[in-house]
């Protein structure tokens, strides 16, 4: 049983919220500049944009909750040492996309979820550029808010073709023979986790990340968006993800679909989903 009331969850939410518009305006003065990219230690890109969300969430996060545990994707190693330890915890990507940013095409969103003993219970996608969000709370629905006026959404029946997202950064050899393997289908490039936004949407309808890692704060909120909207968010083996329950955060494949009256499992048959 979560130790949050639906009422403590959306006043939870609406807060994050607040501090997420924050944490977009920082990314947006950023991007109007001219900025450097660094390599971070896994050779995943950085910049001073991803490092003034990260502070403008980390210090917001921390004043709403002081038993739940911030781990954003920029936090400190103390901040990862404590995570076995916490109930309660922020999954955050300050900046999820670094690499459609520094590209400049716009997609890019920041991730927002809180985790209450490995369920997902909160989730806010927010896309600085347009200044559109996404949220969700379990149990509760989902919706998206543009200027102020907010809209329930819900996922829809496969179209026919399949509408699948296409990665525009993490596309490989395993999801390639995933689509191949679903027959005819719509291919849609999208960049980062507005995926899981436009599946919530009802704007497509199959999201595959296989063979690949990335981590569980890329994953949380858009999960959690995606199911108060009617959609799942599964393993390769079909099992709903859990957060900080093992002694990783990667997570190598998930498949995120709207249509749950579809075995969407059957063409991942045969595929080697091994990370190379």
């Amino acid at each position: 049983m979560s130790r949050y009331s639906l009422a403590d969850l959306h006043e939870l939410l609406d807060a994050a919220q607040g501090i997420a518009q924050l944490a977009a305006q920082d990314i947006m003065a950023v991007y109007a500049s001219r900025f450097d990219v660094e390599d971070k230690a896994d050779a995943t890109p950085v910049t001073a944009a991803d490092l003034a969300s990260h502070r403008r969430l980390e210090d917001g996060l921390d004043q709403l909750d002081p038993s739940a545990l911030v781990l954003s994707e920029e936090a400190s190693p103390e901040r990862f040492a404590r995570r076995h330890e916490a109930k309660q915890i922020w999954l955050v990507d300050p900046l999820d996309g670094t690499r459609e940013f520094v590209k400049r095409n716009g997609e890019f969103c920041i991730n927002i979820a809180l985790v209450d003993a490995g369920e997902v219970v909160l989730g806010l996608l927010w896309h600085p550029p347009s200044g559109r969000s996404w949220g969700a709370v379990r149990g509760a629905g989902a919706w998206t808010e543009i200027d102020g006026q907010r809209t329930p959404i819900v996922v829809s029946s496969c179209a026919s073709p399949p509408r699948a997202a296409a990665s525009r950064s993490h596309g490989n050899s395993a999801v390639e023979s995933y689509l191949l393997a679903l027959g005819n289908v719509q291919r849609i490039p999208q960049g980062s986790a507005i995926k899981f936004a436009r599946i919530a949407n009802g704007e497509m309808d199959i999201y595959a990340r296989l063979a690949s890692r990335c981590s569980e704060w890329d994953v949380a909120a858009g999960q959690c968006v995606v199911e108060a909207a009617g959609g799942q968010v599964v393993d390769e083996h079909g099992r709903r993800w859990r957060y900080n329950q093992r002694d990783t955060l990667i997570v190598q494949n998930f498949l995120c679909f709207g249509d749950h009256t579809i075995n969407w499992h059957e063409a991942l048959r045969g595929i080697d989903l091994q990370p190379r």
